[in-house]
């Protein structure tokens, strides 16, 4: 892939991330906790996959994407991420499961509401790391 084409696709992933989480924001003003946990995983899930696009890499699995992040951007020591911030994604994560496998889970308003905030900070996190390296795979932001 050339630096063009991840420049394009990191874009592509970034704005794909702003519609899950402008989604998952309105499932919440209406009150449907359980489908806004679904799309604010979903917004950060596409947040992480343009980080690993400005590597060349990619996942096809959650937990791949977890496993990638964890490697390239936490345990390296070579970013800005941090331990937290792969916390954050693992229990959005576990929110999002149990808000959409689990009969009997009952998401609450304020659950919900730090989920989209965590979502919202690590998502900020990830677009002022992909800007300052715009540099290298030609980004601009819109």
């Amino acid at each position: 892939m050339t630096n063009k084409e991840r420049a394009e696709l990191v874009k592509v992933r970034l704005q794909n991330s702003a519609e899950l989480y402008e989604d998952a924001y309105n499932l919440f003003v209406e009150g449907s906790f359980k489908s806004a946990n679904n799309r604010a995983y979903y917004s950060l899930e596409k947040s992480l996959k343009a980080l690993l696009a400005i590597k060349g890499i990619d996942a096809i699995t959650h937990n791949g994407v977890l496993v990638l992040f964890n490697q390239h951007f936490i345990y390296n020591n070579s970013s800005c991420f941090t331990k937290e911030d792969y916390k954050i994604y693992q229990s959005v994560e576990y929110i999002r499961s149990a808000s959409d496998y689990d009969d009997f889970y009952i998401a609450s308003k304020s659950e919900t509401e730090e989920v989209l905030t965590q979502v919202k900070q690590l998502n900020d996190k990830v677009k002022d790391y992909v800007y300052e390296q715009q540099k290298e795979i030609e980004i601009t932001r819109d």
